[in-house]
Parts: structure tokens; sequence; C-alpha cells
């Protein structure tokens, strides 16, 4: 689970600069990395998952990163998401906007966006 947390945290953070939005891919650094050394991941798939949906034990880590999340952060990761037109359509897809997002994770090519619906 500290892995999850940790890769939501790193891919927040990726997603608060303007290198995210690139032609084919997401810059995710590691949190070593600094910022002429990361690398690029392209995202393959985008899935959406409502928290509703999340086991207990999961829906709290998620809450809790969404808690401890500044709000100037979630602004930027949520322009950044509209800024992504495969995201915004996923996003739309499922009847959700990223201002219902709380948190996403990028793992092996996969955006995960975790919304709160209604």
């Amino acid at each position: 689970m500290r892995k999850f947390t940790t890769s939501v945290i790193v891919a927040a953070l990726s997603l608060a600069t303007p290198a995210f939005v690139q032609a084919q891919g997401a810059a995710a650094p590691s949190e070593a990395q600094t910022p002429a050394a990361k690398s690029n991941t392209t995202i393959r798939s985008i899935k959406v998952v409502d928290l509703s949906e999340l086991q207990p034990e999961m829906r709290s880590q998620v809450e809790a990163f969404a808690s401890r999340s500044k709000e100037e952060d979630m602004t930027s990761l949520r322009k950044s998401l509209d800024a992504l037109p495969q995201a915004a359509s996923a996003l739309k897809e499922k009847g959700l906007s990223s201002a219902q997002v709380v948190a996403i994770n990028i793992d092996d090519g996969v955006l995960t966006m975790f919304a709160k619906s209604a």
C-alpha cells in the first residue's frame, strides 16, 4: 500500500508541472530525479475509478491523500487533466469531470483517475 500512496503523490506532483502535457505521454519523475533526469512515460490507457467502487482500505488511503493535498495542487492537477484530451474524454464517458478527481496514479503506462461521484 505504501507503493500506491507514493506513486499517487509522485503522479500528482508530476501532473502539476507544465511538462506533463505532451503529445504522446506524461512525465513521471521519481522523488530522487532532478527535472533534467525525468523520464517520459507514455500513457497507453486511462481508467476512471469511482471511490465508492474501492475496497474500504484503499478508499481510505485515497481519501487520506486527497485530504492532505493543497487546493492549488488539486486545481493544477485538474487543469492538466482537462488539457489531456484522452483524460477529459474518459471522465466524460463516465459522466464525471476533472473537478471530481481527487487523486491519480500512473503505473506502467496506465493513468488511473480516482473520482468522487455525487
